[in-house]
């Protein structure tokens, strides 16, 4: 290969796109901001011959280099990246990485919310049917982590972010998804528009041959369908769709655009509940059918699968009080989502780093199920401003076992303890994972 490439930020998908370049004989220098003494582990992944820039980003490693990869957290608009594309240098990501190295076809599954769950799903269904798949992306493991892996495969199912399309180029999945669009990471887009067209990157290079899944009952998803260039595939849960899935007298129904209707399973025995994961469960229904499972394989894998971690994740019941760790729900529709799916009183935690979001919406569903709202983090005091008028709110600090002391305290037998915060987890935490583990942690010793 021999190209002189930079790859910036240190994360998971930075460690393994470094180690897979070096496989390829490029000559591969890291950079992250951070000092090395604060990046040991990571340090200690990458392949000896690896070489390193850290606690700076010198000029030199954008201008001189042939390629530079970008880890999903690093704006387009980094000054470092402005110099490299002054001087004709290519910027790509992770994602394109890992599908040039593939070889193998891939679902991509994007979304504001849902994402993981989807993906999940997808993959065991396909695997169940029978197909070899391997699962990844924006999901814990990066696609680059275990390149062999992505090789041989029946399809490759990546949950892909917004912030990883916007360096794709190549890349052409042969199943894509949108499951809907609502407002998030306003501190990296200037507005919603700029966020729908990085999600309408998945679909880019799509043409004949190849299938996008929209959710058509979210207008800003339903309407991408007028730029596809490929076939398209609805899922709803309030309407019968000409192709795709959709629910019908309580059932899950899948059709391939024929006529013919493939019934599923009833929405009752869906062992996740909600109605978010109704429309995960469609979504899923409608990818996995197109890539070649069967009814029964996609219905066994409904009835089996008992969620994610951090996502509406049941962590105990004392006293009568339920405890649910939403620590991913970290964007305004998926506590509004979240907390729709309850008819209990709720005390919500919510709250940490704001990513520029409306909490506005939030409003009618705060007043009608929420009994206490809890605030924490640095978003805390934009959260009261706006919605602390609801209902009974305070504001814990940046203590989440204050805030979880104060839930108990609160909570009635019945009633619902929820983790849920419409907010990043940067200013308290190591990421969401780590706020939710706390909190499950927390509990536990109630």
């Amino acid at each position: 290969m021999g190209l002189r490439v930079t790859v910036v930020g240190l994360a998971r998908s930075g460690v393994g796109a470094a180690n897979l370049l070096d496989s390829m004989g490029a000559s591969v220098t890291v950079t992250d901001s951070r000092p090395e003494a604060s990046l040991a582990e990571q340090v200690s992944r990458l392949s000896p011959g690896i070489a390193r820039a850290l606690g700076s980003h010198p000029d030199a490693l954008f201008t001189d280099a042939d390629l530079v990869v970008i880890s999903p957290g690093v704006p387009l608009d980094a000054p470092p990246l402005v110099k490299a594309r002054e001087a004709g240098v290519a910027i790509t990501g992770e994602l394109e990485l890992a599908y040039t190295a593939s070889g193998s076809p891939f679902i991509a599954i994007t979304g504001t919310n849902g994402k993981s769950t989807t993906t999940t799903l997808v993959g065991k269904m396909l695997e169940a049917a029978g197909l070899k798949v391997f699962v990844g992306g924006n999901l814990g493991n990066a696609l680059t982590e275990e390149p062999d892996k992505l090789k041989g495969k029946d399809y490759v199912v990546a949950e892909v972010s917004s912030f990883q399309l916007e360096t794709v180029s190549a890349f052409r999945p042969r199943i894509s998804a949108v499951l809907n669009i609502t407002q998030d990471h306003l501190d990296r887009y200037a507005n919603m528009e700029g966020y729908a067209r990085a999600k309408a990157m998945v679909f880019k290079n799509q043409g004949e041959g190849d299938l996008l899944v929209l959710n058509a009952d979210d207008p800003p998803t339903l309407s991408l369908k007028d730029n596809a260039r490929c076939g398209v595939s609805l899922f709803s849960s309030k309407a019968v769709v000409e192709k795709g899935a959709y629910v019908k007298d309580g059932m899950l129904v899948h059709t391939d655009g024929t006529g013919v209707e493939a019934y599923i399973l009833p929405v009752k025995e869906i062992r996740i509940k909600g109605a978010h994961n109704v429309e995960n469960a469609l979504a899923a229904v409608a990818v996995s059918m197109a890539a070649g499972a069967d009814p029964a394989s996609v219905a066994k894998v409904l009835r089996e699968f008992p969620g994610l971690e951090h996502r509406m994740e049941f962590v105990r019941e004392l006293d009568g009080v339920t405890y649910i760790n939403d620590s991913k729900g970290t964007n305004v529709g998926a506590v509004m989502k979240s907390l729709e799916g309850f008819d209990n009183p709720v005390i919500l935690i919510a709250g940490g780093l704001d990513k520029h979001s409306d909490f506005a919406p939030l409003k009618p569903v705060i007043k009608a199920r929420v009994k206490k709202l809890i605030l924490i983090g640095k978003a805390a005091d934009v959260m009261f401003d706006v919605l602390g008028g609801e209902t009974d709110t305070v504001k814990a600090g940046n203590s989440l076992a204050d805030a979880v002391d104060i839930a108990r305290k609160s909570a009635s037998p019945g009633e619902v303890v929820l983790l849920s915060p419409a907010c990043a987890s940067f200013d308290m935490f190591k990421d969401f994972e780590d706020r939710g583990r706390q909190f499950k942690d927390m509990v536990g010793k109630l």
